[in-house]
């Protein structure tokens, strides 16, 4: 009963799920960029005397490398939250524009920045567009939130000049 509330819904992808595989895909690159330039870092003396040691080169990644960088790749993961937070028309095409809580991963939805993107245009009162104006400005502060703690991982892992 509870597996089958979860994946009923709309057939045609115009649904959460779609939505959110589009934002996974779209911000893989910039993860994988962050999370390079973290791996980078390790210093090529710890690396060298691990394979000195006997260690393969999976337990050098393991046991030196992923360890070593770890909040490099957490402070990228959380950039990359926050510009999928932003990202609105990949979202707005896909989500299916409801303004209900959806029941499924297959029921249409929406986010802020579709809702600002779809009813700009139709805001006709001044409560409206005043109530939109609204929606972005919350988004604007979450997104900040969000991108300032980041910055401050990445700063701290010293990837602050590239990020």
């Amino acid at each position: 009963p509870v597996v089958d509330a979860l994946f009923r819904g709309t057939p045609l992808g115009i649904d959460l799920l779609t939505a959110s595989v589009i934002l996974a895909i779209m911000i893989i690159p910039f993860t994988a960029s962050i999370s390079r330039d973290a791996f980078n870092l390790t210093p090529s003396v710890v690396k060298e005397s691990a394979y000195a040691m006997g260690a393969t080169q999976w337990e050098v990644v393991k046991n030196v490398v992923l360890p070593y960088s770890k909040l490099g790749v957490f402070g990228g993961v959380v950039l990359s939250l926050g510009r999928a937070l932003g990202e609105t028309m990949a979202v707005t095409m896909v989500i299916g524009n409801s303004n209900f809580i959806p029941k499924s991963i297959f029921s249409p939805a929406n986010t802020l920045a579709s809702v600002i993107a779809n009813e700009f245009t139709e805001a006709t009162g001044s409560l409206y567009l005043a109530s939109l104006i609204e929606l972005g400005l919350v988004l604007f502060i979450v997104t900040t939130i969000i991108n300032l703690i980041g910055k401050l991982i990445i700063r701290r892992m010293g990837l602050g000049e590239r990020a």
